[in-house]
């Protein structure tokens, strides 16, 4: 089964497990430009207000262009204390939030200095979390087109390659604002929990 390749991205949206679930071992790039407004360091939350988003800050570089690997976090803020309230206000009310909360409060805790170690990290833990046993490592040079990867990259930009069709599931807001498609992963976690990836 091939490989899969994806940009790393902050509690990436459901379609990002999509592929990784139906795909080979899993490669995140390392070696791309940032760009702004991706998921490399969003993502979206469905909350009482509706969807938000949450951003984590970063350094702004010395340089016009700074790849992924290089990008380091900012502590302007207290962001993370904002994501983990955000997190906790819009799915306390969720069928397992209050059973997941010990795995992903801790990174909220940490200072991480770089985004993607901390990208990669909570990316492994949905995994871990869910039961899908890929393995994740980092890619050690740019990727050009390969036949030995399916590329997904483009799924680090908001709206580009999202399911058409995308499977619903129960959602705490679904009454109030309809299904709200390609969320971040967290929001498939903690409201199915073990039945994560029968809804991929």
């Amino acid at each position: 089964m091939q490989s899969i390749l994806l940009c790393s991205a902050y509690l990436p949206p459901v379609s990002f497990f999509t592929a990784i679930n139906s795909g080979g071992d899993v490669l995140i790039e390392q070696y791309d430009n940032y760009c702004k407004q991706t998921y490399r360091n969003r993502c979206r939350i469905a909350t009482a207000s509706g969807i938000q988003t949450l951003t984590i800050p970063i350094v702004k570089a010395d340089t016009p262009k700074q790849l992924m690997k290089d990008v380091r976090i900012s502590d302007h803020g207290e962001w993370r204390r904002q994501h983990w309230n955000a997190l906790e206000s819009a799915y306390m009310n969720s069928p397992f939030f209050m059973y997941y909360q010990d795995d992903f409060r801790p990174f909220y805790e940490k200072k991480y200095e770089f985004l993607i170690d901390f990208n990669t990290e909570l990316t492994l833990r949905i995994m871990e979390l869910a039961g899908i046993k890929k393995e994740l490592r980092l890619t050690q040079s740019y990727i050009h087109k390969s036949e030995d990867v399916i590329d997904l990259r483009p799924l680090a930009e908001p709206g580009v390659q999202e399911p058409a069709n995308p499977q619903t599931y129960w959602q705490v807001f679904k009454q109030k604002y309809g299904f709200l498609p390609n969320l971040s992963a967290v929001d498939l976690l903690f409201n199915m929990g073990p039945e994560f990836t029968d809804k991929l």
